[in-house]
């Protein structure tokens, strides 16, 4: 019964360094968010257009197929 209970405290130590980490990474991951709005709100008062997303979403796909084709074609 020692040993399980054993086991278990270092499963949850493990779980809670695990916690940890990630709630670290996602205050660092807030604060680039925070940091990309802010940016995104200064353009948009300054007048700037934004790009059409959509579109650099789709070039950016199309670009990924033609070089995984283009992978293939030279195996």
């Amino acid at each position: 019964m020692e040993k399980l209970n054993s086991k278990l405290y270092m499963e949850n130590c493990y779980i809670i360094q695990d916690n940890e980490r990630l709630r670290n990474k996602i205050e660092l991951l807030n604060q680039e968010n925070q940091a990309l709005l802010n940016e995104l709100k200064q353009r948009l008062a300054a007048g700037n257009s934004i790009p059409d997303l959509n579109a650099a979403a789709a070039a950016a796909a199309t670009s990924s197929k033609a070089a995984k084709s283009n992978k293939k074609s030279k195996k």
